[in-house]
């Protein structure tokens, strides 16, 4: 069976409440803000929507089809720039790319787990060309151009799992809790604890700094 994006969407059914791409798709992504990925279900999509299960699988195949939709729909959150005309200025492109990215991820924690899923949409493919596009413009050729475009993609997906994991531990007893679990274990870790591996800090600026150690590091014009 192919994917949602190999195939052409249905027309609207004759019967039924009005049901169309975008209001499925902006029921589940509320749904998945609530619930994640393990509370969306068909049914409960179907109820939210006020439709028949019938009518809505005339739009949508399956659960799957609903979270590549879904996940699409949240990178056309992220504002793609208008491409720098000065030289030298690809830099800045990029980080507005790439914050945008990662801030939509942690809007949606939901969407960390399911980066493994084809990311064929419209909004995943026109951002991924902007990228590249950015890069190549800095003077990067292959095989450095796709090397660099994975290594920010695996980054900004990197840092937004990690962070959002760990904000997930909301209550300061169990986030307190995993420092002294580190704490007691010094002699394994003395790099981590003396580093406050687990301490809160600015995540915007921790991350911009790896991003800029990863920029520095392009063999770029």
């Amino acid at each position: 069976m192919t994917g949602v994006w190999l195939r052409p969407p249905r027309s609207p059914g004759r019967s039924g409440p009005p049901l169309h791409r975008d209001r499925i798709v902006a029921a589940a992504v509320e749904l998945l803000d609530r619930d994640g990925v393990a509370g969306l279900t068909m049914r409960r999509l179907a109820e939210r929507l006020g439709a028949g299960s019938t009518t809505l699988y005339w739009h949508v195949t399956n659960k799957d089809d609903v979270l590549d939709l879904a996940l699409d729909q949240i990178f056309g959150e992220v504002e793609v720039p208008e491409p720098s005309t000065t030289a030298g200025d690809w830099r800045g492109d990029v980080e507005a790319l790439l914050f945008g990215w990662r801030a939509a991820m942690l809007r949606h924690p939901w969407s960390a787990a399911l980066i493994g899923r084809p990311l064929l949409g419209p909004n995943v493919l026109t951002r991924t060309e902007f990228l590249q596009s950015t890069l190549s413009r800095a003077g990067l050729v292959e095989p450095d151009l796709s090397a660099a475009t994975h290594a920010l993609a695996n980054y900004v997906i990197g840092a937004a799992v990690t962070l959002s994991s760990w904000q997930r531990v909301a209550d300061p007893e169990s986030r307190q809790a995993a420092r002294e679990h580190l704490a007691t274990r010094r002699d394994r870790y003395p790099t981590l604890v003396e580093t406050g591996h687990l301490d809160d800090r600015d995540e915007d600026q921790t991350f911009r700094r790896g991003l800029t150690y990863l920029l520095d590091g392009l063999p770029a014009d």
